[in-house]
């Protein structure tokens, strides 16, 4: 019976020293914190058997696996955050992301609806919302979503490039040369604007000497692509 009883007393102390849910959550997300993603999981599953229906170990799970270019098993993971707790906007945001990284737009936008009526609030909805639409070619909503996000934060450079890609799919160039304006403003080293900057000047205003030199600032930053235009419209 001694012995017993001093088995039984290792056995106590063994589940008193077990982490609980709040402390793996902790450690979990420190590991986030400095990028160590399968660490991250590790502590995450440690937690998830203790209360497999965590919402928020489910869907930090999820993002972990994410940020590793799983994308493939972090969707499942953010399903089950969904039912977990179909309520908070974050395991609806995310999955929507993994599903743009998986191009399948519809879906994504689709996520991305259900996040924005959780909480409109959250400006990086509308931009991911935005920039899905703007793949699917559906450049008026797009445009509302990037035109949302600049109203709450004008000097954001990758807002007003993708709302000048839209301007540009409406065959709206001189809001398209606005935006673009813009986001060389706040990004000097957006290539892409420059390039696009120096193709809507040439193509839809005539401005040739305007033009070129967006052009050949596109292809000083590395955007090759500024290098035919150099060639065929810009040299004596």
């Amino acid at each position: 019976m001694r012995k017993i009883w001093l088995i039984t007393l290792l056995f106590a102390g063994l589940f008193a020293c077990s982490p609980s849910e709040d402390e793996l959550m902790q450690k979990g997300l420190e590991n986030m914190d400095s990028q160590a993603w399968s660490d991250a999981v590790r502590i995450f599953d440690q937690l998830l058997e203790k209360n497999p229906t965590n919402a928020t170990a489910l869907n930090a799970k999820g993002v972990a696996l994410f940020q590793q270019g799983k994308i493939q098993e972090a969707i499942p993971v953010f399903d089950q955050a969904i039912t977990a707790d179909s309520t908070s906007y974050k395991p609806w945001f995310n999955r929507g992301n993994a599903k743009m990284e998986l191009e399948k737009y519809k879906e994504a936008l689709a996520d991305f609806n259900i996040a924005s009526a959780l909480d409109a609030s959250q400006t990086d909805i509308f931009f991911n919302r935005g920039t899905a639409l703007l793949n699917m070619e559906e450049y008026e909503d797009a445009l509302l979503d990037f035109q949302a996000v600049l109203e709450s934060d004008p000097n954001q450079a990758d807002a007003h490039f993708r709302k000048a890609k839209a301007e540009l799919g409406l065959n709206d160039p001189l809001h398209g040369l606005e935006s673009l304006t813009n986001t060389v403003n706040l990004d000097p080293k957006n290539a892409e604007a420059y390039y696009l900057l120096g193709v809507t000047r040439m193509s839809a205003l005539g401005q040739k000497s305007e033009g070129c030199a967006d052009l050949k600032m596109a292809l000083s930053l590395g955007y090759t692509q500024a290098e035919t235009w150099i060639k065929d419209f810009c040299e004596d």
